[in-house]
């Protein structure tokens, strides 16, 4: 802060502000009473852009309507151009979990815009008898309307990067499944050996499970979309213009680029947080389904020596302080953790919506909070699992056709054609003595190799059909 000052005043009295903020006395109750996480709001850059969306929106549809000063809203809404163009984000400066259900975030904004705009009409900061925080800039507006908003706004902003993070991921583990599409290899189920699959075919299906939330998140985010600009305090309007939400909203619309609707009921969306409940589901959804995964990548490719050695992830770092030659699977360990995080974000997410009590949820900060995390750490883990390691991805081809060779679990695709009980005796002798399924059933005169080699080709072993007989 700089030495020199100056004086505001609000409801519990004077206090000195930093000559040279932008922000004032409401922010600077906030920076005192919020010492939390060391994380300002001005961190989340797609939620500062928001604020100032809905700023410039209200400050439109005041003007439309002949309620706000033709030089005030030109004043702001040339500050929310620069807010929305990445300026001034340093000025917002209140700690991301706060109480007030988001009010110190608003009027950060608003002491931002309106000081900012007192500057283009040649006025010193803090000299609110030309243009006033709260009267002009949050003109016809409640933090219980604008902070909600806004946080819908900067999700739906947030999630196509996302997305975008998900369809590339999933892209590398369909190219590798091409790659990989001729390599035969055994399936396992509960960690035992199963039948044979192709290396391919257990690459595609990550990139299905990856693709199919992309659809998943859509959905999500189209819920989204509905806000509730116009409710003001409890969802009622009291302070508005009849036409001002629907100006309002059309304006935020034609600002932001984002197809926002208005909710069919204010009052419900002023206190129901289900949107967001609905939302960190699917972000769960997909942590779990990247850590299973990665929990995969570091079991296939466990070794060198004594574990299952299948796959081979790239070398990232050296793996130990003391064992020589170590590397470890850093990549998927720390997509893991993500996740890890990811799931506990939910669990917040949740209770801070069940927390709400009557018409209005005040924990939308800690929502806010933890819905910005779980995006930005899973574009994050996404874009470093494709990068650092699923496209490094080799294949140990010697390790999996041996595999193949001794395996008795071939003894399975036998079954239509030796019966249940002679294939459970030539898979017990083929564990017992050490040898391959088809070497014993040759030397037990079962069947001749023509046809055994025709029933055990890579083609029939992985996929429908009963074949030769």
């Amino acid at each position: 802060m700089s030495q020199s000052t100056r004086p505001e005043h609000d409801l519990l009295g004077d206090a000195q502000v930093p000559a040279d903020a932008y922000w004032g006395i409401h922010t600077l109750r906030a920076i005192e009473n919020y010492p939390i996480t060391g994380k300002v709001i001005g961190t989340y850059s797609d939620l500062i852009k928001s604020l100032a969306y809905v700023k410039e929106a209200a400050a439109k549809a005041n003007l439309e309507m002949g309620h706000l000063d033709p030089k005030k809203a030109e004043a702001i809404i040339t500050a929310c151009h620069e807010i929305e163009a990445g300026k001034l984000h340093d000025q917002f400066v209140v700690d991301v979990i706060q109480g007030g259900a988001g009010t110190s975030t608003n009027m950060n904004a608003n002491e931002v815009i309106a000081n900012r705009a007192l500057e283009i009409l040649g006025y010193p900061k803090g000299d609110y008898a030309h243009l006033h925080p709260i009267n002009d800039v949050n003109m016809s507006q409640s933090t219980n309307d604008v902070y909600p908003t806004s946080l819908r706004l900067a999700t739906c902003m947030a999630i196509p990067t996302l997305l975008k993070a998900m369809e590339s991921l999933s892209q590398a583990f369909a190219d590798k499944a091409e790659e990989f599409k001729d390599i035969l290899k055994i399936g396992r189920t509960q960690l035992q050996d199963a039948v044979p699959m192709t290396l391919g075919q257990e690459f595609s299906t990550y990139a299905v499970m990856i693709r199919e939330d992309v659809e998943r998140l859509k959905e999500a985010i189209s819920l989204i979309a509905e806000i509730n600009l116009g409710a003001t305090a409890i969802g009622t309007g009291i302070n508005t213009d009849v036409r001002y939400s629907k100006l309002a909203i059309a304006n935020l619309k034609k600002i932001s680029g984002v197809d926002v609707i208005i909710s069919p009921n204010l009052i419900e969306a002023t206190q129901d947080c289900g949107a967001f409940v609905q939302l960190s589901g699917v972000l769960k959804r997909v942590a779990v389904k990247l850590s299973k995964i990665c929990n995969d990548l570091r079991l296939l490719s466990s070794g060198p020596q004594a574990g299952l050695n299948e796959i081979r992830l790239p070398a990232r770092a050296a793996g130990s302080s003391i064992m020589p030659g170590k590397v470890n699977p850093v990549i998927p360990e720390v997509v893991n953790q993500i996740a890890f995080e990811v799931i506990g974000n939910d669990v917040t997410i949740t209770m801070a919506a069940e927390g709400g009590q009557l018409q209005l949820n005040a924990f939308e900060p800690i929502i806010a909070h933890s819905l910005f995390k779980s995006i930005e750490h899973l574009t994050a883990g996404c874009n470093t699992l494709k990068t650092h390691c699923v496209v490094g991805i080799t294949a140990n081809r010697e390790v999996l056709a041996e595999r193949v060779r001794t395996s008795a679990g071939l003894a399975t695709a036998l079954n239509p054609y030796l019966g249940y009980e002679n294939a459970t005796m030539i898979a017990r002798r083929a564990l017992e003595e050490n040898c391959s399924v088809a070497d014993l059933v040759l030397e037990l005169g079962l069947m001749d190799k023509a046809t055994l080699d025709k029933i055990l080709s890579p083609a029939v072993l992985t996929a429908p059909g009963i074949q030769g007989k």
